[in-house]
């Protein structure tokens, strides 16, 4: 049977026990997710190492540009977050023509929201950097960063969208394999544009920003020809995918996860300009240092993406028990890998950090910032899988409110008051571990509590009516 026909299977169909998706392990859903982002991050700090050749400044308008690329992203990750939930729980109800209206509804969608973020990058790049207040020369080249980057949105939307999509139905494979083409273009094309080897021109951070870009537009092009020919385990929605309702429930769901995203983002530019206050070499160290950590990171992330599908697969099928063990059993296991993979970053911090750039003061305090970072893994085990386990119930409101909480109340707060009291950048870094224990309380707090498992329901009776 083609995945398109699977497509076609109403949820009584007799097929139904072809694709028992809850059953997937959290390891079998999680490790492919790991493998993708832990490609990202290696190609991230071998772009980091490249471009570190051109100096702090260059390092500096990398981060920022990354930085405000992904803020202006956050609508699409709310579409995302929206169309993870929503996919997951039709999937695990074995409705399997829902999950593919869905998908088509948000790539719609979220495409349509590419094309308007591109605008201001467009038009005002040289003010869009400025909010960081950096000298003028990192804050040009991060402008120019910004304006290619703006290009590929697009790209990125589809990239976004059909990942999603994919793994909330099991296929965390399929992402994988596309993840490994883009990451080999993009180390290519960033060895090659940044110095101007093989013929081709010496663009230096704006040779990042292509390369970046057009490893996108190859992801997106193959997911769009996967999605297209019907070889994508979800497929295409069709005529009726639109509807008030479906439109409706997938905004619900999403505009909390949006206006997170958008406070983190607007949290962390407070921050990093706070940071700023202590010169470029602070600021470069801050970008190399969760560059490096981000090896860390990635595993997280998959448990959270692995505990966000089981979660919504088994609520879909009426397992609330299942539901809840899926999401404590991916947190012990992301605090196990989290904590050993930061014990061996930390074992080795300055090794690394002088291997990516050449200058004694960015290198001890990426060193002091990694230390830092290593003590609070768990927490951030916490965050990472417990948040995304709530939001793949669809209940994407809680983890805003740790946000707001958290990085802009405890974060921003505590190191405004330590620049205030003039002390050392170093107090600047602590003031994070304030930041994830205050989230990962409240997120244990939550999920414990269980009232997430009655969110989608109570949406799901809301909005009915707008399509009867």
């Amino acid at each position: 049977m083609s995945q398109t026909d699977n497509v076609e299977l109403s949820k009584d169909s007799d097929a139904v026990d072809a694709s028992p998706k809850v059953k997937l392990g959290i390891w079998e859903l999680a490790w492919p997710s790991i493998l993708t982002n832990l490609l990202f991050s290696i190609i991230g700090i071998v772009s980091i190492k490249i471009v570190g050749t051109l100096g702090a400044d260059a390092v500096a308008a990398v981060t920022t540009g990354h930085r405000i690329f992904f803020a202006l992203q956050a609508i699409l990750m709310a579409i995302s977050a929206g169309t993870t939930a929503l996919v997951a729980r039709a999937w695990g109800a074995e409705d399997y023509q829902e999950a593919a209206r869905v998908t088509s509804v948000s790539l719609w969608i979220s495409n349509a929201v590419a094309l308007v973020l591109m605008v201001p990058c467009l038009i005002f790049p040289f003010e869009i950097a400025s909010v960081f207040g950096l000298d003028e020369a990192p804050t040009r080249l991060a402008a120019d960063f910004i304006f290619y980057m703006s290009m590929f949105n697009i790209a990125f939307s589809l990239n976004m969208i059909l990942g999603a999509a994919l793994r909330a139905a099991g296929d965390t494979r399929t992402p994988l394999w596309i993840g490994v083409a883009t990451n080999v273009v993009n180390v290519i094309l960033v060895y090659v544009l940044v110095h101007g080897l093989y013929g081709f021109p010496e663009l230096g951070v704006t040779g990042a920003a292509f390369a970046n870009g057009i490893a996108f537009l190859v992801g997106g092009l193959i997911f769009l020809y996967l999605y297209y020919s019907g070889r994508m385990k979800v497929g295409v929605g069709g005529k009726g995918s639109v509807t008030e309702s479906r439109v409706r429930q997938l905004v619900h769901i999403g505009y909390p996860a949006g206006i997170e995203q958008f406070v983190f983002q607007v949290g962390f530019i407070a921050f990093l300009w706070l940071v700023a206050f202590y010169g470029t070499a602070p600021y470069a160290a801050y970008g190399v240092g969760v560059q490096i950590l981000s090896i860390s990171f990635v595993v997280g992330f998959g448990f959270s993406i692995a505990g966000a599908t089981l979660v919504g697969q088994n609520l879909g099928a009426g397992d609330n028990e299942g539901a809840a063990r899926s999401g404590w059993n991916a947190l012990w296991l992301a605090i196990a890998s989290m904590v050993m993979l930061s014990i061996v970053i930390a074992l080795f911090a300055e090794e690394i950090a002088r291997y990516l750039i050449d200058d004694d003061e960015v290198v001890r305090l990426t060193v002091v910032f990694i230390y830092i970072m290593a003590l609070v893994q768990p927490l951030m085990a916490i965050e990472f899988t417990l948040g995304g386990c709530l939001r793949g119930a669809g209940d994407t409101r809680f983890p805003l409110i740790t946000t707001m909480v958290g990085l802009c109340g405890v974060r921003v707060g505590l190191a405004a008051v330590f620049v205030l009291l003039d002390l050392p950048v170093e107090w600047i870094y602590a003031a994070l571990i304030g930041d994830y224990m205050v989230k990962a309380t409240m997120l244990a707090y939550r999920f414990h509590s269980k009232r997430w498992q009655q969110v989608f329901l109570e949406s799901e009776e809301k909005f009915a009516r707008y399509d009867s």
